[in-house]
């Protein structure tokens, strides 16, 4: 791998040479500009104003744009000559815990690679004191013409450096901050909760640029003057009326995506959508799980069989009503004989009439016979009389 910079890295009084090497890569695609009539490239050409021609890459140099517009050169002399120590140096000024650095300060990641054998030593002295104190290396160094920060860190067998941005250059995230007055309730919590755990960890090696992938496919296809690959028509994004709604949603989605598997709360989430604004609750009848609640069904079950019960006992009363109609005609000629009879005698008729109209079903024939008997008998006291 080539080297960015040569220098060295000064700790304490141990100097250690080392080189500067880019850590990452980009696999993006990139692409050129074009006349879109001809497909003729289109270029740059670096030209000088004074002599409108163009020049070659060792006829330029560098220049700082005064106030009032005009050039001060400055050579590749002058910056090495600059009085900083860190000019070709890579100064470390501290040692602190790693979750002391911001990640919002990190920028180009670097390998710092020990330049020839005499750096071998002094190198994995600094690797193993970083390893064994759980901590990374402050430094300054100067790159590109400006004075940066970096961090120090063992990776593998290897010290890689971090470019830091200065602590001013990083802004306040106030200003992005929503609102204050937001509450978020337990449950809401509880099912973030669930879904970080069911999307749960992932290999990062696992991951890829699908972007890239496709651009590719692209170019690919027309090259070969077939057609590109269409995307799929994506759905419109729905509104979200309901914050817990599109989290259990999220949750029953990212489990179905792992296999089916379930870990943490809300194992039987399902979605609830909001009321409509203005709508009276009063619509909508209570139902739990979807289902109609047991104990309702259970009482219309018993009322629908508690009403069949009567209706049979109606229709069993008057088929035995209809029976027993040519027994009840005596009854009824008895009552016209107590009414001629006299007053103590018709009271003492209609009595002996009640007692065998209240006899129960059981005694029902021998009520019938006592009351012809009582019959013949007011008959006959009436005849003597």
């Amino acid at each position: 791998m080539r080297s960015i910079w040569n220098g060295a890295i000064s700790f304490g009084l141990v100097s250690i040479p080392v080189k500067l090497i880019n850590a990452t890569e980009s696999h993006s695609v990139s692409f050129r500009q074009i006349h879109t009539e001809d497909g003729g490239r289109i270029r740059y050409r670096k030209v000088c104003e004074l002599e409108d021609r163009e020049v070659g890459q060792d006829e330029i140099g560098k220049a700082y744009e005064d106030a009032d517009g005009s050039m001060i050169p400055i050579t590749d002399e002058d910056l090495a000559r600059l009085p900083v120590p860190t000019a070709r140096t890579i100064e470390i000024v501290a040692f602190v815990p790693e979750e002391r650095v911001d990640p919002l300060q990190m920028g180009s990641a670097y390998y710092l690679a020990a330049s020839g054998a005499p750096a071998a030593k002094p190198y994995t002295l600094l690797r193993e004191a970083l390893g064994r104190s759980n901590r990374v290396a402050i430094a300054k160094f100067a790159l590109r013409g400006r004075e940066r920060l970096g961090m120090l860190r063992v990776v593998g067998d290897a010290i890689a450096m971090h470019g830091l941005l200065w602590p001013d250059e990083v802004r306040a995230p106030e200003v992005v901050a929503p609102d204050a007055g937001v509450t978020v309730r337990d449950q809401e919590l509880d099912l973030a909760d669930a879904l970080m755990a069911t999307l749960g960890e992932i290999d990062l090696d696992d991951l890829h640029d699908e972007y890239r992938e496709a651009l590719e496919e692209v170019v690919a296809a027309k090259a070969a003057g077939e057609t590109p690959p269409q995307a799929p028509e994506a759905a419109p994004p729905g509104k979200v009326l309901d914050l817990m709604a599109a989290l259990e949603n999220s949750v029953r989605v990212a489990r179905e995506s792992r296999g089916g598997e379930t870990s943490g709360p809300a194992e039987e989430a399902e979605v609830r959508t909001l009321p409509r604004r203005g709508a009276s609750s009063r619509w909508t009848p209570k139902e739990t799980g979807g289902k109609k609640s047991t104990s309702t069904t259970a009482k219309k079950t018993t009322a629908k069989k508690t009403t069949a019960k009567k209706t049979a006992a109606k229709e069993a009363d008057g088929r035995k009503a209809t029976e027993k109609k040519p027994v009840a005609k005596k009854p009824t000629a008895k009552k016209r004989a107590a009414k001629s009879a006299q007053p103590a005698e018709r009271s003492a008729a209609r009595s002996t009439a009640e007692k065998a109209t209240g006899a129960g079903k059981s005694t029902g024939e021998r009520s019938t016979g006592a009351g012809k008997s009582t019959a013949r008998k007011t008959a006959s006291r009436k005849r003597s009389a």
